[in-house]
């Protein structure tokens, strides 16, 4: 593979900024609309929405986000086998472009056929999200030789991409869903996977050369060829456990973090004051806290595990903790309930959302060492993508149980007393779910068999590693690294 020759900056190769450019604007689109679905799906139809009720869009919600971990899996695979790594990223952008247009069409044109469309544009999110998403992490990885020193800090600038992104789409998709109606929201959306898609059209055969270009399973054909299936040791059976495991205590932790684009997206709408100095802030704006705040705490959360230095604790043990941190964060918003005293005109104060919006990410970036750092370290080389599609397979259901959990909050009156349950349920099961993580941690780290612990690196490699997981809330593959 030809590596491009288009020079560097900042000690990078410049494609690396092409790709942070094409992710940045491609994570504005999906996140815009993200947080303008279920609040569009529960407006009146005179404000331009569908009136359906909060169960029915909280459903919705969860088999969309479901959808969008698995089909990475299907365009990973048609991409290393038949299409390349850059035709992908391209045709599924193409087709996500047109999926927020979709869904953006004005309701006018279409009369009698709204909900139709509807689906359409959300069919055509998922298909496209499975081509582009899973692909372009790969390039990254591709920029660098093996065993550059580059790559970690590289992936700490990409995933700088993906926050930005993050923060930037709800705030301005939703001050002109706001101010123009959603149609207009979900074409700001459509615009930002336009301009995603024209830079690599534009720039990637100066600034990526012949990465991504080639499906990787011909270029890795002949090292195919000479694995040999071979039975599983003992060692690698017991590093299997620990992947299941810690897979299904994923469900947990996300099933109650995915709350943010649902329920709590609902709860922002309708129960909570967001007028500051007399302007009323869209409900969509708080999605932005969490991009924001992994950008201002994941640094200093990196330099907290590198002081600890061996004391560091272990992948179960953080694992544990940002369970605890999930609990944290679903109390203040049992606080905010009890705020309105069982009165639904109460509107409570927005500082209970942002209180709970900081302690789930300080969950996340506690989960840094685990997910697909884990799956890297412990899965045997010839079951590496087996068992990354299993970990994906259970955070597509986590989304699926999110939607379904939060779809009980029901109507009216009694979705105060429903929010409270849900709220506080999520909290003590969350908070039972360390416990019992931090029980069998131990034995965790002995099936581990070695892989977790070791502190050979100098601090600044640390910090490069810890901040490139910033974005492993993303949950698509790093291949190549």
């Amino acid at each position: 593979m030809n590596k491009p020759s288009a020079g560097t900056m900042l000690g990078h190769p410049k494609g690396l900024f092409l790709l942070f450019g094409t992710e940045m604007w491609e994570r504005f689109g999906y996140y815009g609309m993200r947080a303008l679905l279920v609040l569009y799906l529960v407006d009146i139809a005179q404000n331009g929405g569908f009136g359906w009720t909060n169960a029915d869009a909280l459903s919705l919600y969860g088999t969309f986000t479901m959808m969008v971990y698995v089909t990475p899996l299907i365009g990973g695979w048609l991409a290393d086998n038949y299409i390349g790594q850059r035709k992908a990223i391209i045709i599924g952008g193409i087709v996500m472009a047109a999926g927020y247009f979709t869904l953006g069409f004005p309701k006018s044109l279409i009369n009698g056929m709204e909900e139709s469309i509807f689906y359409l544009g959300l069919v055509l999110i998922c298909a496209g999200n499975g081509l582009f998403k899973p692909n372009i992490s790969t390039m990254v990885g591709d920029l660098y030789e093996d065993g550059d020193h580059r790559r970690d800090g590289a992936f700490t600038i990409f995933y700088m991409g993906i926050n930005v992104g993050g923060a930037l789409g709800p705030l301005i998709t939703g001050f002109v869903a706001a101010e123009m109606g959603w149609q207009n929201g979900f074409i700001v959306a459509s615009i930002g996977m336009v301009f995603s898609v024209l830079l690599q059209l534009a720039l990637s055969k100066k600034y990526l050369g012949d990465i991504g270009v080639e499906p990787s399973a011909k270029l890795s054909l002949k090292q195919s060829e000479s694995q040999t299936k071979e039975p599983l040791t003992r060692i690698e059976r017991d590093r299997i456990k620990v992947i299941f495991i810690m897979s299904a205590f994923t469900i947990m932790f996300w099933a109650g973090f995915e709350q943010a684009g649902g329920l709590m997206n609902l709860f922002a709408n309708e129960f909570t004051d967001r007028n500051l100095m007399g302007f009323e802030l869209p409900a969509s704006w708080f999605q932005s806290l969490n991009s924001i705040f992994i950008v201002i705490c994941a640094p200093f959360i990196a330099m907290i595990w590198i002081k600890m230095g061996d004391k560091e604790p272990t992948s179960p043990i953080k694992f544990a903790m940002a369970l605890f941190l999930l609990a944290v964060g679903f109390l203040f918003m049992v606080g905010a309930v009890l705020q309105q005293g069982g009165d639904v005109t109460v509107k409570t104060s927005m500082l209970w959302l942002i209180g709970a919006y900081f302690f789930h990410t300080l969950g996340e970036l506690c989960l840094s060492p685990i997910g697909l750092s884990m799956v890297s370290k412990l899965a045997p080389l010839r079951l590496a993508s087996l068992l990354m599609g299993i970990w994906f397979f259970f955070t597509a259901m986590a989304n699926k149980v999110a939607g379904f959990v939060g779809s009980f909050i029901g109507e009216g009156a009694e979705s105060a007393n429903n929010a409270m349950s849900i709220f506080l349920g999520i909290a003590i099961t969350a908070t039972v779910s360390a416990v019992v993580m931090y029980l069998i941690s131990g034995k965790l780290v002995d099936w581990m068999h070695g892989a977790e612990g070791e502190h050979h690196q100098d601090m600044d490699e640390k910090l490069e590693e810890e901040m490139a997981v910033t974005g492993a809330h993303e949950a698509m593959p790093e291949k190549h690294m």
